[in-house]
């Protein structure tokens, strides 16, 4: 979302956990998102991004996305996705998870 007034772009005001990794830095990162629309999002958290810094998101049922910082404030920062999402998946519940898989091959093996 380049060059464009997103402002005016609705977004879900709510608090989920992501992963996020910064291009350049092996390390996985847990923030906060604070909101979250098809092209963004806000996340707050201990991570050292400067304006322009890739990124990419692990957002719940959707996955890593890959995304630039658009601005920093503080422990803030704004996200623009490469490729538009579809905020509202991230709201519903985790369908399974790797643990779950696991738990359950194993008591068929019992």
């Amino acid at each position: 979302m380049k060059n464009v007034e997103t402002r005016t772009v609705d977004r879900d005001s709510l608090f989920l956990l992501a992963q996020l990794r910064v291009d350049g830095d092996e390390t996985v990162y847990r923030v906060k998102v604070r909101n979250l629309s098809s092209g963004g999002m806000m996340a707050e958290g201990d991570v050292v991004v400067t304006r322009g810094s890739r990124v990419h998101v692990e957002l719940r049922n959707i996955g890593w996305t890959l995304g630039s910082v658009a601005w920093k404030q503080e422990n803030r920062f704004g996200i623009a996705f490469a490729d538009e999402i579809n905020p509202k998946m991230a709201r519903e519940p985790v369908t399974g998870s790797t643990a779950t898989v696991i738990v359950a091959e194993q008591l068929r093996k019992i």
